[in-house]
């Protein structure tokens, strides 16, 4: 089946979100990462429409091309589930359910949102999660450095610092070229850098033990840390245990990551959907 050609929208009143729709049938709602945008939750794959779904994808407050933070507000979790809140009230009907998949900020948003709509989910998906109940001292300072460079030396300081913490390995060279595309993306340069700080101090929800009230069927995807140590294994295995009704899916010792391989993943995902629909029947 051909994808249908993807349908821009806005989504008010301020911050004014921008995302895009493609596909019919079952919907799907997309939710990136920090310092992606809605590209690279499946990285511009379209097999999910061809496969027959609906695919509903924004870009998160800051990000891409939607605006920043109104003055008074921020970027935590409160302010990214308000905002997904928006985009599903605004694109799907109020009765319709839909599987929601997210990507490491975007995990954290999809599962603290599905805490407070668990009715509106037939399916979730966590790709990447990071947030165990804590907020790590060491790791918010490295988000601060990020946000530092950005702000002082613009996306090639931030390219660097990302560099820095790189292993030396062949990926390297493709993780520092994939970062710099994903950066050039960006309006609002400033007001990313500002997200940098808050989201990580943000906490999503208060422990994982809330996930084990969510009985909604699971997909968590997990990638081993040598590729991507930025979102633990350990991480992913913890929400696939907290979670009722969750399996754990990962690439094999030293392939690519799942997460960064759209086709596949989004096959992952149709298949996954496929499995939850009809046993809902």
């Amino acid at each position: 089946m051909a994808a249908a050609a993807a349908v821009q929208f806005a989504v008010e009143p301020a911050p004014l979100l921008r995302g895009e729709e493609a596909g019919e049938g079952t919907a799907i709602v997309l939710c990136h990462g920090l310092t992606a945008t809605r590209r690279y939750v499946v990285h511009g794959s379209r097999a999910l429409e061809r496969a027959g779904h609906r695919v509903v994808s924004y870009d998160a407050r800051a990000h891409g091309e939607s605006d920043p933070a109104p003055v008074g507000e921020g970027y935590g979790y409160p302010q990214q589930v308000a905002d997904l809140e928006r985009v599903v009230a605004a694109r799907l009907a109020p009765e319709q359910k839909f599987l929601l998949a997210g990507n490491s900020m975007g995990a954290q948003t999809a599962v603290a949102y599905a805490l407070r709509h668990p009715e509106r989910l037939a399916a979730l998906v966590v790709i990447g999660p990071v947030f165990t109940g804590t907020v790590d001292p060491e790791s918010l300072a490295d988000w601060d450095r990020l946000a530092t460079a950005l702000e002082t030396g613009g996306v090639d300081a931030f390219v660097e610092r990302i560099g820095e913490k790189q292993p030396d390995s062949p990926r390297r060279d493709s993780v520092l070229r994939f970062t710099r595309e994903r950066m050039l993306l960006h309006r609002h340069l400033g007001a990313l850098a500002r997200a940098l700080r808050e989201v990580p101090a943000s906490p999503p929800f208060e422990s994982l033990a809330e996930l084990e009230s969510l009985q909604v069927p699971a997909l968590v995807v997990a990638s081993h840390d040598e590729a991507d140590p930025g979102h633990p294994y350990a991480a992913a295995a913890a929400y696939a245990e907290a979670l009722p009704q969750a399996q754990l899916i990962s690439e094999g010792e030293g392939e690519s990551p799942l997460a960064w391989q759209g086709g596949r993943l989004s096959r992952h995902i149709d298949s996954f959907y496929s499995e939850a629909l009809l046993s809902s029947l």
